[in-house]
């Protein structure tokens, strides 16, 4: 997996309409494609893609903490956004593309710093025009649930 240090390192509108969203997730996994800036900033990355699920992994760090020294409550939705939306990607035919409607996220408790979790989210629906899954926060060492969410994605053709 490599991570887009420019705008030039991105794929391309016509990559991503040629291809579906599960070829398109494979790629990125692959190294074929680059994987978003922000898993970078925030330490995840793309653990796992299978149809109708994604699992990242990611530890929080010092500097994603907020003025009380814990996780800041962005970091937990920025890595759920990402697993539960990429599940869904995976659903989408070629020639079309997805964005977040609206995501909810439950805090259950505090991620210590440092401690590696993994983020899998798993689709509910996908239809013509719209995709659903939920998503949730475990540490790797324990199982503990740190998090959990849903999502609800807009599903679009757009024109060539």
């Amino acid at each position: 997996m490599f991570i887009a240090q420019s705008k030039l390192e991105m794929p391309t509108k016509e990559t991503l309409l040629s291809m579906s969203g599960y070829e398109f997730m494979r790629g990125i996994l692959a190294g074929q494609y680059s994987s978003a800036p922000i898993s970078d900033v925030l330490n995840f990355g793309l653990d796992v893609v299978e149809d109708g699920r994604v699992v990242f992994r990611g530890t929080p760090r010092f500097e994603h903490s907020n003025p009380m020294g814990t996780v800041h409550g962005g970091w937990y939705g920025t890595v759920l956004d990402s697993c539960m939306a990429c599940a869904v990607m995976t659903k989408i035919p070629k020639g079309t593309v997805y964005t977040t409607l609206e995501y909810k996220v439950n805090l259950l408790r505090a991620i210590p710093l440092e401690t590696e979790v993994v983020a899998e989210g798993r689709v509910d629906h996908v239809g013509r025009s719209t995709g659903v899954a939920h998503g949730e926060i475990r540490g790797v060492s324990d199982g503990k649930l740190y998090a959990t969410g849903s999502t609800t994605c807009l599903v679009m053709t757009l024109p060539s």
